[in-house]
């Protein structure tokens, strides 16, 4: 028997601290298994009582005479590290750890944790929390709540992971009130040594299970999560992973010297990961279940073209708004369908989408118009609305959605915007697993989630291109130089001959240290010229004149060149003077940018948006986590914006899309294969027409303290 199974389906539970006192968790966790079915033995285990609830109770875990898979632990803190010794000597797979008390409270209580830790692994024993609810496992097989949530949750194919057990029990009392059946809920706690991946790795498999949620508040390993949710996302049998992730408003941002250090949080990061491993971000319980029982109870669509049944049309106006506004499409309804519901309607109705049946509708009119634009292949979901009429049954409303919609093989979802006589009509839709909503802005919501989910599982493979044609000798050598005189900044000509060295379409250059050498760099490269000043003191050239555009002779390139030498004698006194880089002047294009920032957690965070002084006061950016693939480097592009901008606007050729993708690609292996980077900006990247590839204008790097 897996660790895992101990604490999902263990036929022996000793219940470490059980005890008969009202109002304790104890008590609770021993009722919640005695009186929930459970299918195997359960032993209380209390030295001072000789039985609870009726229940024979023993001294230790050691005086039990059959085999325990798994014990849950309610007991003073101190006392927890012995108890699991004991545990483990006894053969004990799995622990529950439900005492808190420890790495919540930081200082002496993370001291105690690491204890607590160290005492299961001695004893050979797996540890869920400390200072979690437990777990819940529905299976009629099994019928297990060693939790002390005030609710057995319905079965049912989601499953529930929750950092937070408060959090865990709210959603617990939500889903019994929805009516949302679980598979398994488990509380994670603290995470000492039991994680949110080895559930999802178990999920994972689960038959049971159809649908996962989590409740998060960090990732114990964002790498092995990210593999995890992929390989859910390729299974054969999809399983829509579905997360809550607290802190979005949490200052994660620091002041940073890097565009892409500026705009980069931890949200970001989480954020990025998510959409690349096909989890679906929400922002509360409500979302969380109203998106899970759809996904639950009814099929993916094939796209995003809703169809929309009501018999208020204020009501389709306003579903029409939010499916637009969710990222539906209105679908258009074929002439054959319009001519079927003419044919069934009366003249007053609507027969184009959103259809109208009227204010006056009765089953049949639903029936009709829901039967019509599901056979239409232009649809891929319907939302169906009825608002309580005195003329309207909506017992017989539901039942024909029901009977209707179980001939097609597309998502329904309903709402129904009744307060009283609702629970039977509610209960014939829950009965034919189609998911009911209080108001049609709910159900817009919900279809298209499950129309980004189908979209983002039904690409490639999540392949990662490598690039032989780099030379990470002159990388390596160029960073060995900055670490020597203990710079973190590299000097733009260095950071040049790093994206050259990686393959990035740089121009010509040449790093001088005269008026002279200038200008005669610039004749050799070609006409017009750039000049920049080059000095480790001055980052933002721009801010105070280091930069001349535009030389045409070399008399312009030496005159220009003193004059920068002026420019930053004025603006920055103490700055050093470490020359100048001349490059070739480029022809125009679309300025983007190239960043990237080093998160702790996740790594390396790249961004690509729209560049130059747009960056700042736009902000259009996209993140994502290294490494990507070629089809996530041209999401990043897609998702933009200003997308429209790059792919060709009013008669205006698309830019080489292509050129940026691969820059996007060869960025992420340079920062996988070199851990010394910690921020990075290529901005402008200016992206010439189709066809005609891209130029690196400007760059800064930054370098990490400590390696």
């Amino acid at each position: 028997m897996s660790y895992l199974q101990a604490i999902f389906a263990p036929r022996a539970v000793a219940v470490i601290g059980a005890t008969s006192r009202p109002a304790s968790v104890g008590r609770a966790v021993f009722a919640n298994i005695l009186g929930h079915g459970y299918a195997g033995v359960a032993y209380p285990v209390n030295p001072r009582a000789a039985s609870i609830m009726s229940v024979k109770a023993y001294p230790s875990v050691r005086d039990i005479p059959d085999a325990v898979d798994l014990a849950i632990v309610i007991v003073p803190r101190d006392t927890v590290p012995r108890i699991l010794e004991e545990c483990g000597e006894t053969g004990v797979k799995a622990a529950i750890v439900i005492t808190a008390g420890f790495k919540e409270l930081g200082g002496e209580g993370a001291v105690h944790e690491q204890q607590v830790l160290e005492a299961a692994r001695r004893g050979g024993l797996r540890l869920l929390g400390p200072n979690c609810l437990g777990v819940i496992n529905t299976d009629p097989q099994v019928s297990l709540n060693g939790s002390f949530a005030g609710v057995m949750p319905l079965p049912g194919n989601v499953a529930l992971v929750s950092q937070s057990g408060a959090v865990g029990t709210a959603a617990l009392e939500y889903a019994h009130g929805e009516r949302v059946g679980l598979s398994k809920f488990v509380s994670v706690g603290n995470k000492a040594d039991l994680n949110e991946n080895d559930f999802l790795a178990y999920l994972k498999d689960d038959p049971l299970t159809g649908v996962i949620l989590f409740y998060l508040e960090d990732l114990a390993d964002p790498s092995r999560f990210f593999q995890l949710a992929r390989e859910v996302g390729e299974q054969e049998q999809k399983k829509p992973i579905l997360a809550i992730k607290s802190g979005r408003t949490a200052a994660g941002a620091r002041a940073a010297s890097s565009h892409t250090g500026a705009l980069a949080g931890s949200d970001e990061a989480y954020d990025a990961l998510f959409a690349q491993c096909g989890v679906l971000r929400v922002e509360s319980l409500e979302e969380l279940f109203d998106h899970a029982v759809a996904f639950a109870w009814q099929p993916l669509p094939q796209g995003n073209r809703v169809a929309v049944v009501t018999n208020a049309g204020g009501l389709g106006i306003m579903t029409t708004d939010a499916a637009e506004r969710y990222g539906l499409t209105m679908a258009s309804l074929a002439q054959a369908t319009m001519e079927k519901l003419a044919q069934g309607l009366p003249p007053a109705a609507s027969v184009r989408n959103p259809v109208d049946v009227l204010g006056d509708a009765r089953e049949d009119r639903y029936g009709l118009a829901l039967e019509a634009v599901l056979a239409d292949p232009g649809v891929d979901g319907v939302i169906v609305i009825s608002t309580p009429q005195l003329m309207t049954d909506l017992k017989a409303v539901a039942a024909a959605v029901a009977e209707t919609s179980s001939r097609f093989d597309k998502p329904v979802l309903v709402c129904q915007m009744a307060l009283e006589n609702i629970e039977a009509p509610l209960a014939i839709l829950t009965q034919a697993r189609i998911p009911h909503y209080h108001f049609p802005e709910e159900a817009a919501r919900s279809l298209a989630a499950m129309a980004r989910y189908a979209l983002s599982v039904g690409g490639p493979a999540y392949d990662v291109k490598r690039f032989a044609d780099v030379d990470k000798a002159a990388v390596a050598r160029v960073l060995a130089g900055a670490r020597a005189e203990k710079r973190r900044y590299l000097l733009e000509p260095e950071a040049h001959e790093i994206f050259r060295a990686y393959g990035f379409p740089t121009l010509p250059f040449r790093w001088v240290k005269s008026a002279g050498e200038a200008a005669q760099a610039a004749a050799e490269l070609g006409f017009p010229a750039v000049l920049k000043v080059v000095s480790p003191d001055v980052i933002h050239k721009i801010d105070i004149g280091g930069v001349k555009l535009s030389l045409h002779h070399p008399g312009e390139v030496e005159a220009a060149y003193r004059e920068l030498r002026e420019a930053v004698a004025a603006a920055q006194p103490e700055a050093r003077w470490a020359g100048a880089l001349v490059q070739k002047m480029a022809p125009p294009g679309r300025e983007t940018i190239l960043g990237m920032s080093r998160d702790p957690l996740f790594g390396p965070l790249l961004m690509f948006g729209l560049g130059g002084t747009y960056v700042e006061i736009f902000k259009d950016v996209i993140f994502r986590v290294a490494p990507i693939s070629e089809e996530w480097a041209h999401r990043m592009i897609r998702d933009l914006k200003g997308y429209p901008a790059l792919a060709g606007y009013r008669g205006q050729p698309p830019a080489d899309l292509e050129a940026a993708a691969q820059c996007l690609e060869r960025l992420s292996q340079l920062v996988l294969d070199f851990p010394d980077f910690q921020e990075m900006d290529l901005n402008p990247l200016v992206i010439f027409n189709e066809g005609q590839g891209a130029a690196v204008l400007d760059a800064r790097i930054f370098l990490r303290e400590e390696v």
